[in-house]
């Protein structure tokens, strides 16, 4: 039986009816319409892989197109000084290609809380302006914005005022970005990382109302049995909750002891899809790039790094 079949009946016979959307969420457009078409970015790092190792490699160069022919999501952050530029750019090659384009917007100060992923807008006046580019960018949708991956869920390093900083920089992004018509996904964490009652309370603070929807498991390894239950949960905390999961790693669960820096041993998930058939999701996406390492753990390069043999061993132990 498929790994998809499986998620499917498990999903059915678990199947939680949630209450209507909020009137919030329902002037938010959904970009995932079952006709929809995920953007494939000809120039994303497994491509480029795929040609180089054609010649010399060719068994390695059929397991990196198998990421290559995938949509991925674009990450833009601090290192885009023009982010209004590069989302305009991003958004007309993904207009003109039929299809629509997945943004991870990820420049919130004190972004990892100087972990790994260190780095973000030096103020909250400063995030703003980044926000209103980045909407002015990609113009009025079809596009999808997963906003901040772990700001919500990771905000524990923070102090309370801090911590209410934040939270005003989320609500005044998601509004702003909603506002374009940009359908808008808050990051939720993971199902290993805070309960659904404590996320949901950060969720209401940080403007979910006036969101999409919530993306769960970015950059992670929890199933998406695990995650939908997570996002089941949520849902009756939040009711008419609507979200994505990223599937882009999470083909063999978690790793032991639940390390999550570049762990050994996972494989590449359930493919991208609009139609995912499990309420209450949109989409199953490819959030994190596969192959872009975690960080300097594990052997890996610096975070955000094209890390070529991860993304190899990720494709050899894809799910089936």
């Amino acid at each position: 039986m498929s790994a998809l079949r499986t998620l499917l009946l498990v999903a059915v016979a678990a199947l939680v009816v949630g209450a209507p959307a909020s009137a919030a969420q329902a002037r938010v457009g959904d970009p995932f319409s079952p006709s929809a078409k995920l953007y494939v970015d000809p120039s994303q790092p497994s491509a480029r892989q795929a040609l180089e190792w054609r010649t010399g490699r060719p068994a390695d160069a059929r397991l990196m197109g198998s990421i290559a022919t995938r949509p991925v999501a674009s990450w833009l952050g601090d290192w885009n000084t023009q982010v209004g530029a590069d989302a305009a750019n991003l958004a007309g090659r993904a207009r003109r290609a039929g299809a629509v384009a997945v943004v991870v917007a990820y420049n919130i100060p004190q972004r990892d809380c100087g972990s790994y992923s260190a780095g973000g807008a030096h103020s909250a006046a400063a995030y703003g302006r980044w926000i209103a580019a980045l909407g002015r960018g990609l113009g009025h949708g079809p596009a999808a914005v997963i906003l901040e991956p772990d700001s919500v869920a990771g905000w524990d390093c923070l102090d309370a005022p801090s911590q209410a900083r934040r939270a005003q920089m989320l609500r005044s992004a998601v509004k702003t970005l909603s506002g374009r018509g940009i359908a808008v996904y808050l990051d939720a964490g993971n199902s290993n990382w805070q309960s659904a009652s404590v996320m949901a309370a950060r969720l209401r603070k940080a403007g979910v109302a006036s969101a999409r929807g919530v993306s769960v498991n970015v950059s992670n390894f929890r199933t998406t049995a695990e995650s939908l239950a997570y996002v089941r949960a949520l849902r009756r905390k939040l009711p008419g909750l609507r979200a994505v999961i990223d599937t882009s790693r999470n083909g063999r669960g978690p790793a032991s002891g639940g390390q999550w820096c570049n762990p050994a041993g996972r494989g590449l998930g359930l493919a991208p899809t609009v139609s995912p058939g499990i309420e209450p999701l949109d989409a199953l996406l490819w959030i994190k790039t596969p192959g872009e390492s975690d960080g300097s753990c594990n052997g890996g390069p610096a975070a955000g790094q094209w890390w070529p043999e991860q993304a190899l061993g990720l494709a050899k132990l894809a799910a089936r």
